[in-house]
């Protein structure tokens, strides 16, 4: 992992498409969540013939707070059309501050803030939704090799 990626960035993200599973989910449940959406969206995307286009992500509609306004899945070749939970969704292209986090889950905080305060610093304000792309399986032996990258669209000036 490059210096770089692991402090804050602003990038243009072209737009698109995922497959997720949305609800409303209490902090305290995520784990189960995460893994019942990524085996759903997979599942669905697999049965239509749609390639997964990257690794799993979770998108955030709001800010978390005791629940979230989340969906959990994966970015898609094209969109899939929806089954049970699991329907397609456009993520937005445009600027974006992004930053990798590294280590265990529950330091996620940390990196947040630290985003937030360069977003600040830089008089950039953030758009509502943002998400967090799994570039590694979780490793809890070994938190330094988990690896997070936090997205967060800003509006333009």
């Amino acid at each position: 992992m490059t210096e770089s990626k692991t402090r804050p960035e602003l990038v243009d993200l072209q737009p698109a498409t995922v497959a997720i599973v949305r609800e409303t989910v209490p902090m305290n449940a995520m784990a189960e969540f995460f893994g019942r959406a990524f085996g759903e969206t997979m599942a669905v995307a697999q049965a239509q013939g749609v390639d997964l286009a990257g690794p799993p992500l979770a998108v955030y509609f709001s800010m978390p707070a005791e629940t979230a306004d989340v969906g959990g899945g994966f970015p898609t070749a094209r969109p899939v059309e929806a089954s049970g939970s699991v329907t397609s969704e456009a993520l937005p292209g445009g600027r974006a501050a992004q930053m990798v986090h590294v280590g265990s889950y529950d330091t996620l905080a940390e990196t947040y803030d630290v985003l937030v305060a360069w977003m600040d610093e830089h008089q950039l304000r953030a758009k509502p939704v943002m998400w967090e792309i799994y570039l590694t399986e979780p490793d809890d032996e070994h938190p330094e090799n988990t690896l997070t990258q936090i997205v967060w669209p800003i509006e333009q000036e």
